[in-house]
């Protein structure tokens, strides 16, 4: 009988001791000759059989190889587990249970050297296992119940590894550093040659745009996010389909990327896992593309077989160590880093690249585009045609060859559109390798003007297109909808408003809404400046009463956009500019230039009041007023007649309400020291007090 035992605790069942696949291994009931003192003790070592043929069995599932027996038939995979992660998993536990088969053979040369030796013996030798096997049983179905499927099987053995049982520890933890060589080999992959070997969808990296937990969108599905009446799922929809949009116009070596945060096992921080993004982006990105080995060199300096020699010693470890895997990661990212570093501002020189952004996108070049304005002036007065792009990239090249901008590398690059209803939504001009052009999956509206319709389409040069991409050079409807209501939260809770940089891929904030809205201030100012030019041209003629408040009224229209337009190219421009520089040259590490460069962005959204939606509308109808008033001076050269009177009345009182709405609006922030962007245009405009002792508003006779 005890060969019988050593037989069924091997997993070979007989006719003494029985397999039942719901209760398991047990004594046959036919057997009148045992104590029931006897057959508890074999019923409490059948219970380790049991565990065995059960352990046996998923592995041979998963696995397909393992030391079974032949009676037992192959169980199809019905529970729908597979991946790599499962058969590492599966593997060391396979090597768990070789200390127990070890056991079973000394057993047998023991009682084959002494026959006298009892059951007790067998209970004793094999006692270590009754604490061992049940608690790793619980973790066999955890990951069958559960469906526990790749990194997050790493979580699971970690989770039942905590407990205070020795022998469960050792155990567990031998099997998770099995597990854990299956994610270095993935980390290896990723991290050194850019290859997301991830068929299986189990490492905690994968292609495309990070996506929330299926349970928690369902229930934000019909939810209003108080975002203009958006639900959750209009939300995604316009994230979804302007990230898809953006990662179809990047180059094949600028696909995206994301966290698959679910799969991130908790003992690796979430600031690990996004460094481990970063550098494989990097280097898929510098293995993807074709440009000269000899001006780029190797992203990692060369130092592949020194990091895979790193990482295999850790990997042979027998316990993780954050400390030492931090280490090694932080050490790829600097390398990584710094390489990026050298490469964007040294050879590819970053610093001239963002002033020539400057001086297009964010007016630096003012005499360029007054020039412009003159020229385009009338063009785009009315809605764009089909012919209306060509002729402003004429007007545009005409007003570059006035001032002296003959750059024939420069001018090539850049590119007016001009959206008009009809347009197909790719780039009129064909697709052109790295261009930028702006793209809107918003359903297109007569624009009621060409200037309204008027974007600024820049072709960026490898490797800046990391950081130029097409998200940042155009706008983002979500990601406005978002900033627009911390903003508005921060104001109703009095709370100072900073707003954060965007840690993901593609940066929140846009250079073309900053454009067109530097451009219609800019365009007023011109407007206002010319029908000064016709009051001069005016003065030795006779005035009326009408001409005083005409030119009162030009006068405060001056006195605010002028001060506008200060307030924004200096206080705010050239400012932010200024510090991103700094901040550039201050490091050598492209992390820190693209976190300042998203500061740069979010601060010069936030300081131009573009994302702050009662001051921006109350700025947008103080232009519109200014335009109407300058197109009703051009078109009076005499004095004004009763309809034009009406009309200068309409425009002094929308004016005056206006000035006041915003004098209220500046006053209260500054009040509340929430916000000392406003305070800064409040003291622009209200410098001696002039604003305040005419209670407020402007345009007053």
């Amino acid at each position: 009988m005890i060969h019988e035992l050593l037989l069924a605790l091997s997993g070979y069942p007989g006719t003494i001791f029985t397999w039942n696949k719901r209760t398991g291994l047990q004594v046959s009931q036919d057997m009148p000759f045992l104590h029931p003192s006897e057959t508890s003790v074999l019923n409490r070592l059948c219970k380790l059989g049991s565990d065995y043929i059960r352990f046996t069995e998923f592995i041979e599932q998963h696995t397909g190889h393992v030391h079974q027996q032949e009676h037992h038939t192959n169980q199809p995979n019905q529970t729908g587990l597979h991946g790599i992660y499962l058969r590492a998993f599966c593997t060391g536990l396979d090597s768990m249970l070789q200390p127990y088969r070890q056991a079973l053979l000394d057993l047998e040369q023991e009682f084959l050297g002494d026959p006298h030796l009892t059951i007790s013996h067998v209970n004793y030798k094999l006692d270590q296992f009754q604490l061992l096997f049940p608690s790793v049983m619980v973790v066999v179905e955890t990951i069958k119940s559960q469906k526990i499927h790749g990194c997050q099987i790493l979580e699971t053995v970690y989770k039942h590894s905590c407990g205070g049982l020795p022998p469960v520890r050792i155990a567990l933890e031998k099997i998770l550093a099995v597990c854990h060589g299956v994610m270095y080999k993935q980390l290896a992959a990723w991290m050194l040659h850019g290859l997301l070997l991830d068929q299986s969808e189990e490492f905690f990296v994968k292609q495309g745009p990070s996506a929330g937990g299926a349970a928690a969108n369902q229930e934000e599905d019909e939810e209003d996010l108080g975002l203009g009446g958006l639900s959750g799922k209009q939300l995604r929809e316009l994230q979804d389909l302007r990230l898809i949009e953006e990662e179809n116009m990047l180059a094949p070596s600028l696909q995206q990327f994301s966290l698959r945060t679910e799969m991130l096992p908790s003992y690796i921080p979430i600031r690990v896992a996004e460094k481990i993004l970063f550098v494989g982006e990097s280097v898929q990105m510098f293995e993807n593309h074709n440009h000269s080995p000899s001006r780029a060199g190797s992203i990692l300096k060369h130092q592949e077989d020194i990091f895979a020699a790193e990482l295999h010693k850790l990997k042979q470890q027998p316990l993780f160590s954050l400390v030492d895997f931090e280490n090694l990661i932080d050490h790829i990212r600097s390398t990584v880093a710094e390489h990026l570093w050298t490469l964007m501002v040294e050879e590819s020189d970053l610093l001239e690249q963002l002033k020539i952004i400057k001086d297009f996108y964010l007016l630096g070049r003012g005499e360029l585009y007054q020039v412009f304005i003159d020229l385009a002036q009338q063009m785009l007065k009315t809605p764009p045609t089909a012919v209306t792009e060509h002729d402003v990239n004429v007007a545009f090249q005409q007003a570059a060859h006035k001032v002296l901008l003959d750059d024939d590398n420069l001018l090539p690059l850049l590119h007016l559109t001009v959206d008009y209803q009809g347009k197909e939504s790719k780039d009129v001009t064909g697709p052109r390798d790295g261009a930028t052009p702006p793209q809107d999956t918003s359903p297109r509206e007569v624009p009621p003007t060409g200037w309204a319709a008027l974007g600024l389409a820049y072709k960026v040069q490898w490797p800046l297109h990391i950081l130029f991409t097409p998200a940042v050079l155009e706008k983002c409807v979500l990601c406005s909808c978002l900033c627009m209501a911390f903003i508005q939260l921060c104001v109703y809770f009095k709370q100072p408003c900073s707003l954060p940089p965007c840690p993901v891929f593609f940066v929140l904030f846009r250079y073309n809404v900053v454009f067109r809205y530097l451009l219609s201030v800019r365009r007023v100012q011109s407007q206002l400046q010319h029908c000064w030019a016709l009051q001069m041209q005016r003065k030795h003629l006779k005035s009326s009463q009408t001409d005083a408040v005409k030119w009162r009224l030009r006068n405060h229209m001056a006195f605010l956009i002028d001060n506008l337009q200060y307030y924004m190219q200096v206080d705010v421009l050239e400012s932010q500019f200024s510090q991103l520089l700094q901040q550039i040259n201050s490091t050598r590490d492209f992390e820190s230039i693209r976190l300042a460069h998203d500061h740069f962005l979010s601060n010069l959204l936030a300081q131009s009041f573009i994302l702050l939606k009662p001051v921006f509308h109350c700025l947008n109808e103080i232009l519109e007023l200014c335009h109407n008033f300058c197109s009703l001076v051009c078109q009076s050269v005499a004095s004004l007649d009763e309809r034009g009177t009406s009309q200068l009345d309409f425009l002094v009182k929308g004016f005056r309400r206006q000035s006041s709405l915003l004098f209220k609006i500046l006053s209260s922030v500054r009040n509340h020291q929430i916000n000392s962007d406003l305070a800064q245009l409040l003291l622009r405009l209200d410098y001696n007090k002039y604003y305040t002792q005419a209670g407020g508003t402007l345009g007053s006779v």
